[in-house]
């Protein structure tokens, strides 16, 4: 005796749950897999900030005005970005700052020109924080 007409239960309708199941559970691998990299971008742009102020004490165009960074977080990669900004300067002029020599847990920085003295801030992004 049918109480209340509904879904039959036969194989017709029953037989395709698996892949319905299988969809969802491919589904939620992707939709992970899309967080992980957009934590992964986030981390990336989250940068490591800093000032360091260089001595020279060589004459023009002879500089010794360099010194080593250490990173407060470890890297995965020496692929980062370290972009420098001079700040100020005395006793001439900085003609050019660099960031080189990188390494997972810091860089070395440095300035070439007259100036004897520079102040320059530091920006560190990417790398895969570990």
């Amino acid at each position: 005796e049918i109480i209340q007409q509904g879904t039959p239960r036969n194989a017709t309708n029953y037989n395709n749950m698996e892949t319905g199941i299988l969809a969802s559970n491919v589904f939620a691998q992707w939709l992970w897999t899309l967080v992980l990299q957009h934590r992964q971008k986030l981390e990336d742009l989250t940068g490591e900030y800093g000032t360091v102020t260089l001595n020279n004490t060589k004459k023009y165009p002879f500089t010794n005005a360099a010194t080593t960074i250490k990173l407060g977080t470890l890297r995965s990669t020496t692929e980062y970005h370290v972009s420098i900004e001079v700040v100020s300067s005395s006793g001439g002029l900085v003609e050019f700052a660099e960031a080189y020599d990188r390494q997972l847990n810091g860089f070395k920085v440095r300035f070439t020109g007259s100036a004897r003295s520079a102040t320059l801030k530091y920006c560190v992004t990417g790398g895969k924080v570990s």
